[in-house]
Parts: C-alpha cells; structure tokens; sequence
C-alpha cells in the first residue's frame, strides 16, 4: 500500500466527509472478475504465484485465489499465495516512523520461472511497486511479474501500471483512499468490507 492510500482505522464509523465507493458486493464483483482475468492471462494456473504486500494485499490475494480455485478445480488456494514483505525496500523509511515488518512467505515451489501476480490494495504513487519489485530481486528470478491492485487511484510518480484492476478511481491528492477488510478491519466487533474516500478536492 502507497504511503497515504488508506488510513488503518479498526472501530468508529466515518467521518462526515467520507463516501463509500465500493460495497463488500462490490468488492467480491471486482475479485471475481480480477481471478478470471489472471487464469486469462497466464492460461491457467501452471507456475502462478500470488504475493500479497501487507497488510491488505496479503488478505485480497487469498480471497483472488479462492476465486482462482473455484474455477480451476484440482487447485490449492494455499499453494499459490505467499506474502511479499517490503518495509526494508521502501523509499521513504528513514523519514517515517517506524515500522514493523511482516514476516515474507513463499509457496513452497519459491518463485524462479514463476509468473508472479503482486496483489496490493491502492496503487497510487507506484513506490510500494517499486519497492516490492526490489524485494522480489533478492528472492529470486519470476518469468514474469504482472500487479493487480483493488483500486487504482492514478497520481503516478513512477512510470508502473496495474495489469488487473478492480475499480479505477479519479481522486485529488488531497483525499485518502481507505479499504477495509475484514480480515483486518473491524467495527463493534463486527467485520468491515468497504472502500471509501475520505476528504475533498
């Protein structure tokens, strides 16, 4: 996730200048749609590999490969998702506060000659792309890596583009971007599925 793309808030409803632009239906659509598109590209599963960055690409990248498996019978869901830790990687570390990496999970088959889909919430600036890129380099050599993201909100600063996206979304840089999940997310104990933008041009 982009420095600025979603605020990690678990409780209390939204704030007044908050709008929702994607439902949990809508969410489950665009997956959906995301995990037909990856089978598409790659024809097949044959040397796939998805890597979720956290936190909220790890969990998209389980739901897509759910999707992937319902339609590709004989597939393990768990055997084709790994988890892309890339705090170490990132640009702006030494001018953020501190952060606490998440432990990196490959499939067992690791990802040389893999076509490896990095999954990641919002794709904003490009710089969490660029710093997963990095990270990928010293795992080891993919086929191919493409990138499917749930929300593209443009204002790219580095020349990275979506392969798969769920909604392109104009937005000013003045407003954030929140996607909550509920595997990560919640509100009075209950699950929250949604992404929203929060302040205004």
């Amino acid at each position: 996730m982009d420095t600025g793309n979603a605020m990690q808030r678990t409780s209390g409803s939204q704030p007044k200048s908050a709008r929702t632009v994607l439902s949990g239906d809508d969410i489950d659509r665009a997956l959906t749609r995301i995990a037909h598109e990856i089978i598409e590209a790659n024809k097949g599963v044959q040397d796939l590999v998805l890597l979720g960055i956290p936190r909220r690409g790890f969990p998209l990248a389980q739901r897509i490969a759910q999707r992937i498996a319902s339609a590709e019978p004989g597939t393990d869901p768990a055997a084709i998702v790994g988890q892309l830790d890339i705090t170490m990687y990132r640009d702006d570390l030494r001018h953020s506060t501190a952060r606490t990496p998440s432990p990196t999970n490959l499939p067992a088959g690791g990802i040389d000659g893999k076509v490896v889909v990095l999954v990641d919430d919002v794709l904003y600036s490009g710089r969490t792309i660029r710093a997963a890129l990095d990270a990928i380099a010293d795992l080891g050599r993919p086929r191919i890596v493409r990138l499917a993201v749930l929300v593209d909100r443009g204002h790219r600063e580095l020349p990275i583009r979506a392969d798969h996206v769920g909604k392109n979304l104009p937005t000013a840089t003045s407003e954030k971007v929140r996607v909550r999940l509920g595997e990560v997310d919640t509100a009075n104990g209950l699950p929250l599925n949604e992404v929203a933008i929060e302040g205004q041009a």
